[in-house]
């Protein structure tokens, strides 16, 4: 992470920060999160980010103290971007990485990284999904519809990545990813109620409605029926999608040629939208 952050639009350094004022956020995960993939300074699906964090700010009012609404204008994160990137020639006008923006404590944290270092790598090779958690979720909870600061649980499995299931043996998503499989002629990604996050990446292809005239559907995902897929992707705010080509032993060649038109599908609808 670079040392550049800024706190309610103010430009300051990681190391200047008060834990005092994200004490909440800090010792008990009182707080929400948005992570948005940044391509020549600017941000992706900004707005969308943004309505999510309100969303979950304004569904936890009795429990998270929210940032001004006017720190979480577009506008507003934009200039702080923009500040940031030019207050550091690490960062600089053209920066490609990624954003990060925490909600807590009545204070907005913005923070930068760039890439992970397996990042074109996954593009070309994808990742291959092992293992499924079962009864790792029960159907209709809703905290796993708000990302929370407390994102241990997703944290631990992010190296085995596991597809995260519910009681019902019904896929949900994966630990920092949504899922869509490629099933009985559609794109299918697990409904919310799964539960899953409202992925700001899943909400724009489901916006889209279809690819290459192959539909893009929200409808629960048996696990019984991932053998019967002919591709698998999944999808995130910082890699777009990324192919699976083996889903738990079964090979899915058709994945990478997947996620690379999805990957372009994205970017285009990315410059109409910001």
């Amino acid at each position: 992470m670079f040392s550049t952050v800024a706190v309610n639009g103010e430009v300051k350094r990681w190391e200047d920060l008060r834990l005092h004022d994200f004490a909440q956020g800090f010792f008990f995960g009182a707080g929400f999160f948005t992570t948005f993939r940044i391509e020549d300074g600017s941000p992706l699906f900004l707005s969308r980010h943004l309505r999510r964090l309100a969303a979950s700010l304004a569904a936890h009012t009795d429990t998270v103290r929210a940032p001004s609404p006017q720190l979480l204008e577009p506008a507003s994160v934009r200039d702080t971007l923009r500040h940031c990137l030019a207050a550091d020639p690490l960062l600089g006008p053209r920066f490609h990485g990624i954003g990060k923006l925490s909600a807590s404590d009545g204070h907005l944290l913005l923070t930068l990284r760039p890439h992970a270092p397996d990042a074109e790598r996954l593009q070309h090779e994808g990742r291959a999904i092992l293992a499924v958690e079962h009864g790792a979720y029960r159907h209709a909870e809703t905290s796993p519809n708000h990302k929370g600061l407390s994102y241990f649980r997703q944290f631990s499995r992010m190296q085995q990545l596991p597809v995260l299931a519910n009681e019902l043996a019904h896929a949900c998503e994966l630990p920092t990813a949504n899922l869509f499989v490629l099933l009985d002629g559609a794109l299918v990604t697990p409904p919310l109620d799964a539960p899953c996050l409202p992925g700001v990446i899943r909400a724009v292809l489901l916006d889209s409605g279809s690819i290459d005239g192959v539909p893009i559907v929200e409808q629960s995902l048996p696990l019984a029926r991932l053998a019967e897929a002919r591709a698998c992707v999944f999808t995130n705010a910082a890699v777009l999608a990324t192919g699976v080509p083996s889903l738990l032993g079964h090979a899915l060649p058709e994945s990478l040629s997947l996620a690379a038109r999805l990957r372009e599908h994205i970017l285009a609808m990315a410059s109409r939208e910001d």
